[in-house]
């Protein structure tokens, strides 16, 4: 992985991105459809596009669009829910599950490829490999210092309806694990942070990648499993390594893009 960022260019990233989309989906369509593989599976591979589709030229800044042209998203999400609202409507299988089958398959386009098309915008700014890593820094040193912290210090329990293992001690090393990550990035590959980005991203960012942990805890209760997949061995599924990524990706965007951005011009 770190190869490809350092030395990948920025369509082949984007293709990366496209595979995890993928990987993500299978995993979310196997926990929340298990009896509707086709449709997952053919959900998977429409939400696998969007990545290609909102990498093009002159996005992610669609929203500036004139009203007379075409958003690739409106297009998009239009056409993927008049196509699986038929698909849908004529395979039903009970009737009163449908509007949660319908709903869910929209959730799964909105949770992975909608947002981790982020690192592809995130990929595309001005020093956008270093946003890359100091994204991933944030992300796994706050992961690991939330466990080593709540291993050894965590008396009590953060949300445990949703995680029992999760402590508040071990939610706080982790806010300090990502800052001290952050520091660690400025002081080592990117210079062009001041002290103020360091503790900004680090603790919205690193809040907001616990949350994403603590969403991802919440969907595999609620669809009674242990682990997103097989994949990665002893880690789970894709999901289970995306999980923070996911809700951390945007805020580090943007950001990238409102605050430092504009700041050096």
């Amino acid at each position: 992985m770190i190869l490809l960022i350092l030395k990948g260019s920025h369509f082949l990233f984007v293709c990366f991105v496209a595979l995890l989309c993928l990987l993500g989906l299978g995993e979310f369509y196997r926990m929340a459809l298990p009896d509707r593989k086709i449709d997952g599976v053919m959900a998977a591979l429409f939400g696998a596009m969007i990545p290609l589709i909102l990498a093009g030229p002159g996005f992610p800044h669609w929203v500036s669009l004139p009203p007379d042209r075409l958003s690739p998203v409106t297009f998009f999400l239009t056409a993927f829910l008049l196509l699986f609202g038929i698909r849908i409507l004529f395979s039903i299988r009970d009737i009163k599950a449908s509007a949660a089958e319908a709903a869910l398959l929209v959730m799964g386009i909105l949770y992975v490829p909608i947002l981790l098309v982020h690192l592809v915008w995130l990929h595309g700014l001005p020093d956008g490999v270093k946003w890359i890593f100091l994204l991933l820094i944030i992300v796994m040193s706050g992961d690991t210092a939330a466990f080593y912290t709540g291993s050894n210090l965590g008396k009590r329990k953060l949300y445990p309806i949703v995680s029992p293992n999760k402590s508040v001690e071990g939610a706080i090393g982790g806010l300090l694990g990502s800052l001290a990550g952050t520091l660690i990035a400025r002081a080592t590959f990117f210079p062009q942070l001041a002290i103020v980005d360091c503790i900004v991203t680090a603790l919205v960012a690193g809040a907001f990648g616990q949350v994403g942990d603590l969403f991802e805890s919440l969907l595999k209760r609620s669809f009674g499993v242990k682990d997103s997949g097989v994949i990665v061995p002893g880690h789970g599924g894709i999901l289970d390594r995306l999980d923070s990524i996911l809700f951390a990706a945007p805020v580090i965007y943007y950001y990238a893009l409102f605050v430092v951005t504009e700041r050096l011009g």
